[in-house]
């Protein structure tokens, strides 16, 4: 009697699979015939025949053909050796190079019919063999799986298996994907789906398998993270804030420009969130310049309108300076009293903030880290706002908005996040952002110049400074490097005080100065006591200094395409033309790349598509830093229509009844349970 297959059985009970090997395969994580289906490979070998007179220079090709000649075996020293034999494919007599595989010397016969694949050398007519077969090409699939292995199993054995295990599953397997979802996107179902996956019969049998499942862990990623936002909505009951929009109105009309459409509309976002009873968990993102600041004061006073205390933190003690002297014109005006508390704020001061926060006489406080201390203590909290929230860990994050009784969270940070990464690492928050820039704001003139160009440079910067501008120049390290050629900031400093002597001061910041001598160098920057600050990229945020006009960036090369957008974003905050030169000379086409793209644009939107198109998702926010989740088969840089209709689809599923209560969702509904898609992960 025949026993039934299920997709829980071992892979123990495979033809070959001894207790060593499933050992070795449970290394891999693979224990049940699932896990071993569902390890998908990350490439295929094209094994077809193809023509060589239409085959590129070093591409990889596979021919069929008669051996000509004598094997010519040659020893090169310890298990070293290189072979070559004569094989006529078609028309063409080629040599065929074998590396390191001797032992087929007396199998290769001349007269008899092998196939050969590798890489092909068009001019010298010489394939460097790595797959060879005797006979016709009849054991190759067109299409062979290349999977990530270790341990013992190699390739060859680990297909077999997989061919054993989809054969027994064939049929049995039940697919989590409803014909309602599936069929209208015309994706395949799940036997046909990792037939393809895995041993497609062409091109496009894999692309449609490599379709289906791209969606199935996309739309699976997003049910959970809605799920998430869902539940962590209906349970954050938030203050439902009736702010008086009169007031609001009155404020904006007050304003010195007139907001951008972008600004009027984020604007909506947040103060629409404000209304609703549930707490509100939303990053605002914006470009450098695009007028976030403004944005936060309003939503700040539609609080402070209905009786609340508003607090904005940010990461440095100049940022926040900033930021009260900013709120300061456009809010005391109309009566909201600000107080500002840093690290800083003497004792006295100190007590007397304290005690107006507490009796509620203070209606917005600015501040830094100081605001998240155990005396800081509000009386009535309603919106928390958080400047350059990366730059804060999450406790802190969390202590801030703790301070009230479930006050509303808005984020900010100037990086341009790329669609995809927005989507999923901040899945389960609303997202607004700012993408368009204020009339009439210069756009920052953008060259790249070699390094031998330095001396028409400098005298490009000394005629800036001339006219009473400022400059930053930015370097990549602090001190010389054995390991790397670049320029340092310590070098660059001397060369620069010399060049300038007598002229302009120069200052210096880097990341192992005291954070109190930080702020000194950055105040007397903003102050006009230096006029040329060498810098490492400390300086990369939140720095406000309008008559800065020219910056240099030194091995421009070294920085991605985000850091060096944020970095430019220094300069160009005046009303005079700014200018940013990048001294690099790239070896890669992908630096070159990056150079070019910094002068063709000033959008950071476009810029971190770019950026994350060429460093990948992970090195974006950094490995360990980005709570993005690794994925099997979905692409961040290149699925990002299938990530949005997933978003979609997901939020209209988790609000209807069917997919709760009917049988046909219950695959879905499971591997949404099983879903380990950002599980530990807090983003708040």
């Amino acid at each position: 009697m025949e026993v039934e297959t299920n997709k829980h059985d071992l892979v123990a009970s495979l033809k070959g699979v001894g207790s060593s090997t499933a050992n070795a395969l449970q290394d891999l994580g693979i224990v049940t015939l699932e896990d071993l289906v569902m390890t998908f490979p990350y490439r295929h070998e094209d094994f077809r025949l193809k023509n060589l007179a239409e085959t590129a220079h070093n591409e990889r090709v596979t021919v069929e053909g008669r051996v000509e000649s004598e094997p010519s075996l040659l020893f090169l020293g310890k298990n070293k050796s290189r072979m070559q034999v004569r094989i006529l494919a078609g028309q063409h007599l080629i040599k065929a190079v074998f590396f390191n595989q001797g032992y087929l010397k007396d199998k290769i016969i001349p007269g008899s019919i092998v196939t050969v694949s590798g890489k092909w050398d068009r001019g010298r007519q010489v394939i460097n063999v790595s797959t060879f077969s005797i006979g016709p090409k009849t054991d190759l699939q067109d299409f062979e799986p290349v999977y990530s292995l270790k341990g013992s199993i190699n390739q060859k054995t680990f297909r077999k298996f997989m061919r054993q295990a989809l054969d027994h599953l064939k049929g049995s397997l039940v697919d989590p994907l409803p014909d309602s979802i599936r069929l209208p996107y015309r994706l395949p179902g799940i036997s046909d789906a990792l037939e393809g996956i895995h041993f497609p019969l062409d091109a496009e049998h894999s692309k449609d398998a490599r379709r289906r499942f791209v969606y199935e862990e996309l739309l699976v990623f997003q049910l959970k993270m809605q799920a998430i936002k869902k539940v962590r909505k209906e349970q954050n009951v938030g203050n439902g804030i009736a702010f008086h929009n009169d007031l609001v109105k009155k404020l904006i009309e007050t304003l010195p420009y007139e907001l951008t459409d972008a600004q009027k509309r984020v604007v909506n976002e947040i103060c629409r969130d404000l209304r609703e009873p549930h707490r509100m968990n939303r990053l605002l993102q914006g470009d450098v310049g695009s007028g976030k600041t403004i944005v936060a004061a309003i939503c700040l006073y539609a609080v402070i309108t209905a009786g609340y205390q508003g607090a904005l933190m940010a990461p440095t003690e100049i940022l926040a300076e900033q930021h009260a002297s900013s709120l300061d014109e456009w809010l005391a005006p109309i009566g909201v009293r600000i107080a500002l508390l840093t690290g800083s704020t003497k004792t006295k001061a100190r007590r007397a903030v304290l005690e107006n926060l507490a009796a509620g006489t203070i209606d917005l406080l600015i501040g830094t880290h100081a605001l998240i201390q155990p005396d800081v203590v509000f009386k009535k909290l309603g919106l928390v706002i958080t400047d350059e929230q990366h730059r804060f860990g999450v406790e802190q994050r969390r202590v801030l908005k703790d301070k009230g009784e479930n006050p509303d969270v808005l984020f900010m940070t100037a990086t341009p996040i790329p669609r995809t990464l927005a989507i999923t690492a901040f899945g389960e928050m609303d997202v607004s952002i700012i993408d368009e820039m204020p009339a009439g704001r210069k756009k920052i003139e953008t060259h790249w110049m070699k390094p031998n160009q330095l001396h028409k440079l400098i005298a490009r910067l000394k005629s800036e400074l001339a006219t009473g501008r400022q400059a930053y120049i930015i370097c990549p390290l602090i001190e010389e490097s054995e390991k790397l050629d670049v320029q340092n900031a310590v070098d660059v400093y001397n060369m620069m005080t010399e060049e300038l002597k007598g002229t302009s001061t120069v200052g210096l910041m880097h990341g192992r100065l005291h954070s109190d001598e930080k702020e000194q160098v950055m105040r007397d920057f903003s102050e006009g006591a230096i006029q040329v600050l060498v810098s490492t990229t400390v300086v990369e945020v939140g720095v406000n200094v309008p008559n800065a006009t020219f910056m240099i960036i030194f091995d421009a090369e070294r920085f991605g395409l985000a850091q060096l957008h944020q970095l430019r974003g220094r300069v160009g905050r005046g009303e005079h033309q700014s200018f940013c030169v990048l001294l690099a000379d790239p070896k890669s086409e992908e630096g070159k790349e990056r150079m070019v793209s910094m002068t063709e644009t000033n959008d950071g939107f476009i810029l971190a598509e770019k950026d994350l198109e060429l460093r990948g998702p992970g090195d974006f926010f950094g490995k360990k830093q980005s709570g993005l989740p690794e994925f099997k088969v979905a692409d961040l840089v290149h699925d990002y229509r299938a990530l949005n209709t997933a978003k979609v689809d997901a939020e209209r599923l988790l609000d209807s009844k069917e997919f709760w209560d009917s049988s046909e969702m219950a695959g879905l509904r499971e591997m949404l349970i099983n879903s380990k898609a950002m599980d530990g992960e807090r983003i708040d």
